[in-house]
C-alpha cells in the first residue's frame, strides 16, 4: 500500500455545505482512480462555540487552545465526535465514499495525557497503534477521525485538531496536510509564503504577523515535519482543482520542512559557495 495522506480538516468547512460537498466529490473522484489512501482528521470549533453559547458556557482560549473544564467535556465530545463527525460522514455517504467515523481512542490509535491543568480536559496526543487504521485503509475505507480521545484512566479529553492530526500521521507514518479556510501562511502584506523555516516562522510570530490559532497550526506543522522527517503543508480546502493537485503531491500552500532537511540545505549552499 502506498503512503497514506492524512488531511486535517478545519472545522470552518462544516459551516459551508456547498464547499463540503465539493470537497467530498473531489475525494471520491481521486479515490476512484485507485490513488493512495486518504484519512480525514477533523475539528469542529464553530459547533462547539454554538453549543457553548446555548448552554451558557464561557469560551476561553490560551495560546489558541480551548480551555475545557472537565464538567463541559462531555458536551464537547458530543459536538465533535458526534455531530461534526456524522456531518462529515453524511457527506461521504452522499459522495458514495465508503467511510467510518472514529475517535483518537479507537484501536489505541493515540496515547492521550492531560496537557496542562490550567486548560482542564485538554489532551496531548502521541502516536499509538496504527494497526486498526491500516486495516481499514486496506479495505478502501475512508476513516473520518474526531479529535476526542481518552487518557489511560478513560477520561474524555478534547485534543487540538492540528495536534491530533500529527499524532495520527505519526501512528501510520503518513504524509500530512492541514486543510484550512486560508491558503497558507501569509506575510504582513498578505502574500502567501510557499515555504517557512522555524526561524522565519518565529520571527513572524514575534512580529505579530502569525497570531492566535495559526500559531498552534504552524507549531503543529513543524512538530509534524520533525517527527515524521518529511515536509508538511498548510493549504486551503476551497479550490477543488488545487486539491486534486495537492492529492497528486504538488505544493499549493505553505510547506514546512524538518529541521534536519533545512540544515542540510544550508550546508549544501555553503559548500557550493566555496
Amino acid at each position: 500500500m502506498s503512503t497514506p495522506l492524512v488531511m486535517k480538516l478545519g472545522g470552518a468547512v462544516l459551516a459551508d455545505t456547498a464547499l463540503l460537498s465539493q470537497l467530498f466529490q473531489t475525494i471520491a473522484s481521486y479515490r476512484s482512480e485507485g490513488n493512495r489512501p486518504l484519512v480525514l482528521v477533523h475539528g469542529g470549533g464553530y459547533l462547539v462555540d454554538e453549543l457553548s453559547a446555548k448552554l451558557g458556557f464561557t469560551t476561553q482560549k490560551r495560546n489558541g487552545l480551548r480551555v475545557t473544564p472537565f464538567e463541559q467535556v462531555p458536551y464537547m465530545a458530543g459536538a465533535l465526535a458526534g455531530t461534526a463527525n456524522k456531518l462529515l460522514q453524511g457527506e461521504a455517504v452522499r459522495a458514495a465514499v465508503p467511510s467510518i467515523g472514529m475517535s483518537l481512542a479507537d484501536g489505541g490509535l493515540c496515547h492521550i495525557s492531560q496537557m496542562d491543568p490550567a486548560l482542564g480536559a485538554v489532551g496531548d496526543a502521541k502516536a499509538g497503534d496504527g494497526t486498526l487504521l491500516h486495516a481499514l485503509l486496506a479495505q478502501n475505507v475512508l476513516p473520518i477521525i474526531s479529535c476526542i480521545g481518552l487518557d489511560d484512566q478513560g477520561q474524555l479529553m478534547n485534543v487540538n485538531g492540528d495536534q491530533a492530526a500529527v499524532a495520527v500521521a505519526a501512528a501510520i507514518q503518513a504524509d500530512l496536510v492541514f486543510l484550512s479556510d486560508v491558503p497558507g501562511v501569509l506575510d504582513g502584506q498578505g502574500v502567501l509564503q510557499s515555504h517557512l523555516t522555524e526561524e522565519k516562522a518565529q520571527q513572524m510570530i514575534d512580529d505579530g504577523v502569525i497570531t492566535d490559532g495559526m500559531i498552534v497550526k504552524v507549531e503543529a506543522a513543524f512538530e509534524a515535519a520533525n517527527a515524521l522527517g518529511k515536509t508538511i503543508e498548510i493549504a486551503s480546502w476551497r479550490d477543488a482543482q488545487k486539491l486534486n493537485a495537492l492529492f497528486a503531491g504538488e505544493a499549493i500552500g505553505t510547506q514546512f520542512s524538518p529541521a534536519k532537511t533545512h540544515m542540510m540545505e544550508q550546508i549544501s549552499v555553503s559548500a557550493t559557495a566555496q
